[in-house]
């Protein structure tokens, strides 16, 4: 791990209700690259905002939230995926809760498939990542949820937001029976029922969010922008 720290209380002793720890990844990237950079700027984002919110009356001031910085840089698939595996596996026996920084969302399958099966994974993302293989690359951000298909099963996975996809993507939804809530079903004010009736089995639940869920117009610095979206 480098050291790239998010310290939101260091005056605090107490055990830390969560671990965050950043993947600086992007190396499957299919149009702009630059997502590698994402888990430092979210940090210097974060240290530049206010962390009171009124809504749920939560002050992150006020709780222990432990940063372990970045997985060391590399290129190669494969040694970030398991990096990724070992990392959240660690801490899985520690019953940390986590919070991971990308990165491409090849990272998730490192993370995800270290939970329990019956974990329930909830991914907001513009695009479904359902393809075979893309550039000849079967460990592609455009191909990382066929693989966890292909690995545990489809029956706790439900997809929000896909607005961008091609037939071969669309096929292997229907035959795998994924759960879905659509781009449509969001703007026609359907999405919070749809999804709260979705998961209403789950005992735990897995979030998985990619920025490109959202409109460009809110969001443009993502590596697959697509047009409409979610507002922010």
């Amino acid at each position: 791990m480098t050291n790239s720290p998010l310290i939101i209380n260091p005056n605090d002793d107490s055990e830390s209700i969560a671990v965050i720890f950043g993947v600086p990844f992007d190396s499957t990237h299919s149009y702009k690259p630059g997502c590698r950079f994402g888990p430092d700027a979210i940090r210097d984002a974060f240290n530049n905002i206010e962390i009171f919110q009124p809504e749920f009356g939560v002050d992150l001031e006020t709780v222990n939230i432990n940063d372990l910085g970045n997985t060391k840089t590399t290129v190669v698939a494969s040694e970030m995926l398991q990096m990724v595996e070992n990392i959240t596996s660690e801490l899985k026996k520690q019953n940390k809760q986590m919070i991971i920084l990308g990165g491409e969302h090849l990272i998730t399958l490192g993370s995800f498939t270290c939970f329990p099966k019956d974990t329930g994974y909830v991914v907001f993302d513009a695009h479904y990542d359902l393809r075979d293989q893309y550039a000849d690359i079967k460990l592609s951000h455009a191909a990382y949820l066929r693989r966890i298909v292909e690995k545990r099963g489809s029956e706790n996975i439900v997809h929000v937001g896909a607005r961008a996809f091609v037939k071969e993507e669309l096929a292997f939804l229907k035959e795998h029976n994924i759960a879905t809530v659509s781009d449509k079903e969001i703007r026609d004010g359907n999405g919070p029922k749809l999804l709260k009736d979705i998961t209403s089995t789950f005992d735990r639940v897995y979030l998985s969010v990619d920025l490109d869920v959202l409109d460009p117009a809110f969001a443009p610095g993502v590596g697959n922008p697509e047009a409409v979206g979610i507002s922010s």
